[in-house]
């Protein structure tokens, strides 16, 4: 596991590029419909510009959960920054509010088992489902 200035991450940064410009687009328009998957939407915060991005979501109960295994990347930056954003998850839209980072060091007991396994090592993006 490597430690860059977007923290702890399992995936090489070689991997980051090829899933943006080749994976995500064959993805994007699937996410919405597969389980476990979601399509995030969110504007840059330095371009204003709107963007769509599927993520591996961690199902739990009112809260949004996504195990961040690229480190914490602009599409978390931009969530973080704006405060707010929306996900379209198996046929349904929801609202995040309330975005935020987890440190491996803070696990919350609440969350379900697969993201504290996960949060024991890499960060988790948590936001609560408006």
């Amino acid at each position: 596991m490597a430690t860059t200035d977007r923290g702890p991450h399992i995936f090489p940064a070689g991997l980051d590029r090829l899933q943006s410009r080749y994976l995500n687009p064959l993805v994007r328009p699937l996410a919405p419909y597969l389980p476990g998957f979601a399509l995030l939407e969110h504007r840059g915060r330095k371009s204003g510009a709107d963007y769509t991005t599927p993520v591996n979501v961690v199902p739990a109960r009112g809260v949004f959960v996504v195990v961040l295994g690229h480190g914490v990347t602009d599409w978390a930056r931009n969530i973080l920054a704006a405060g707010t954003g929306n996900a379209r998850t198996t046929f349904r839209k929801v609202h995040l509010t309330n975005p935020r980072i987890v440190d491996p060091a803070a696990p919350d007991p609440s969350l379900p088992l697969a993201a504290r396994v996960a949060g024991r090592k890499l960060r988790l993006f948590i936001a609560d489902i408006a």
